[in-house]
């Protein structure tokens, strides 16, 4: 009997699971739907309360800070185009 080599193809890495923004609106949207359809025990509000509360300051700071970051980069864009403007007229 003769042996023949198996080559199998080296698996590629499992790619890490990530949560966007746009992950966690969607979660807690899904949180103030369900309790407002009355999803949740009475004793159960707080807690559902705290994850809604520390999900939505999350999304609210990520986009707060996305937002400050486009600016600066508009701003450090108007910046450029104003050097290259005065260069032009020189």
């Amino acid at each position: 009997m003769s042996e023949q080599e198996t080559t199998a193809a080296p698996e590629a890495p499992a790619a890490a699971p990530s949560v966007t923004v746009n992950d966690l609106v969607n979660i807690y949207n899904i949180i103030d739907l369900a309790s407002k359809r009355g999803a949740f025990q009475a004793n159960e509000l707080s807690s559902v309360g705290a994850v809604a509360n520390k999900v939505k300051e999350f999304v609210d700071h990520v986009q707060a800070a996305q937002t400050a970051a486009a600016e600066a980069a508009g701003e450090a864009e108007t910046g450029q185009n104003a050097d290259v403007k005065s260069e032009g007229d020189a």
